[in-house]
């Protein structure tokens, strides 16, 4: 019997990891501060992911999305990984999370 995938449970360990990636201007964590958009798993182990930057002009904008595309990678059960960057819609503060606005003395 083939084993059952639980695409779910990989998605939380995938967060897991996109949470330790933090943005180098910001001390947030790329999750917590709204820049991951949407985290897509197939039943192949493939994985997508839809982000953003905090701006087009961003000084990371060619190395950020290279190393949530390796840290994702680098888990067991992923097959392979794409990271789609997206401006739409375009990343304001208002998609933080509460803690990175904790975080940053925004509350």
């Amino acid at each position: 019997m083939e084993q059952e995938i639980d695409t779910e449970a990989l998605g939380e360990k995938i967060v897991r990891v996109l949470k330790t990636i933090y943005d180098p201007e910001i001390p947030v964590d790329i999750y917590e501060l709204g820049l991951i958009y949407d985290v897509m798993v197939n039943t192949d182990y493939d994985v997508k992911i839809l982000m953003t930057l905090t701006t087009p002009n961003c000084p990371v904008a060619e190395s950020l999305p290279q190393e949530v595309e390796e840290r994702v990678k680098s888990l067991d059960e992923v097959n392979g990984c794409e990271v789609e960057i997206t401006f739409d819609p375009p990343w304001t503060q208002e998609l933080m999370s509460e803690e990175a606005k904790l975080e940053l003395g925004m509350l």
